[in-house]
């Protein structure tokens, strides 16, 4: 896929329109590549500036959607994952063999043949928890987290094996260069990566995504009605009644003030944070009750850091609070969340349409 590709993979419904399939000459995948910027001279306006000039690969979109979910805290995890000689630098090889990593994965999983593991496997690729559990229980009760980003992690000691250690150079010299290989280390291969520079591109392709979303709504204005800021934060969601909680805001904030670009960004880190943000709740014994605006503020402020502002908590609270109590309802706010936190890639929907997708897909490539 292309730049562009992505960014409207992750901030439209669905395809706008049918893309044509593309092959690309060598020297035509050499001229787009060499429009990529070094990683110094990335910004948050890095895939909209590419558009359509670049490629990404499959491993490369499962990566990205894995970073668009993480807290900044868990961007020197991400590091550390890839830095596997621990000399603060990812070189080439590292990077391309803990996608390796991703593949093998992958495979082991689709050589099962059960369709339903097949499609669960993908939800996971995106950062899947079961509705029901967030955990697996082993028959010695160890706990096992569904998170494929964490599976990754525990599994990264991988690349330390003989058997991929020691094919690092042929798996870099199968590969073919992609706008994310030359960005991150240039178009020879040769450039490092280091920890500013990593956690710099993360949080750009975090607020790329944000602004994408915001602009959308913004017309081109400071900030976003409270109504807009609904209509996103149900988007990806499982509420069939979305005219529910829209009319909470119409009735409780008929004064429009507005949400600013910086809150809502602020409230988004708030959600890549949902998982600490939930443990906090628990140890303050609010799981099992509603909470109120203070109590929300200061279990988001003590599980992230992060200081909402008490428009933004207002506003949260007046969507959600459909009993007009001023109470929030944690287990369902936190069910919403979650899904809107993985844009959509956490149900099940897709658990009937695989097979169908694979037979038109091997129809399309037979017909070529």
């Amino acid at each position: 896929m292309t730049p562009q590709d992505f960014i409207l993979a992750v901030t439209t419904d669905e395809p706008k329109f049918v893309k044509t399939w593309k092959s690309f000459s060598k020297q035509e995948l050499n001229q787009m590549l060499s429009e990529t910027p070094p990683i110094w001279k990335g910004s948050s306006k890095l895939f909209r500036n590419l558009k359509e000039r670049g490629v990404i690969s499959y491993t490369e979109y499962l990566f990205l959607l894995c970073i668009l979910t993480k807290p900044h805290a868990g961007f020197r995890i991400a590091f550390n994952m890839f830095d596997t000689d621990g000399n603060e630098m990812v070189d080439k090889k590292e990077f391309l063999v803990l996608q390796e990593i991703f593949r093998k994965k992958n495979e082991k999983r689709e050589a099962k043949g059960d369709e339903e593991k097949r499609a669960m496997l993908r939800l996971q690729l995106y950062g899947y928890h079961s509705p029901t559990n967030s955990v697996l229980k082993t028959d010695a009760e160890e706990l096992v987290s569904r998170s494929y980003w964490d599976t990754l992690r525990r599994n990264t000691s991988q690349a330390l094996f003989p058997d991929l250690a020691e094919r690092a150079d042929d798996i870099t010299s199968l590969v073919t260069d992609t706008t994310l290989l030359v960005h991150f280390f240039g178009k020879k291969g040769r450039a490092e990566l280091n920890f500013e520079d990593f956690y710099r591109f993360m949080d750009n392709l975090q607020t790329e995504v944000l602004e994408i979303e915001f602009l959308s709504y913004s017309n081109g204005m400071n900030t976003i009605s409270e109504e807009d800021f609904a209509h996103i934060l149900l988007r990806y969601t499982n509420v069939e009644n979305t005219s529910v909680f829209l009319e909470n805001v119409r009735y409780s904030i008929p004064e429009e003030k507005g949400i600013t670009f910086d809150e809502f960004r602020s409230f988004f880190q708030f959600l890549n944070n949902l998982e600490d943000f939930a443990i906090a709740l628990n140890m303050y014994n609010f799981a099992s009750r509603s909470i109120g605006q203070d109590e929300f503020k200061r279990a988001v402020y003590v599980a992230t850091g992060l200081k909402l502002s008490p428009h933004l908590v207002n506003t949260v609270f007046k969507i959600f609070d459909v009993d007009k109590d001023d109470q929030l309802s944690y287990k369902e706010f936190i069910g919403i969340m979650k899904d809107r936190l993985h844009r959509g890639f956490r149900g099940y929907k897709t658990v009937q349409k695989y097979p169908t997708f694979k037979s038109c897909l091997k129809k399309e490539l037979h017909s070529r």
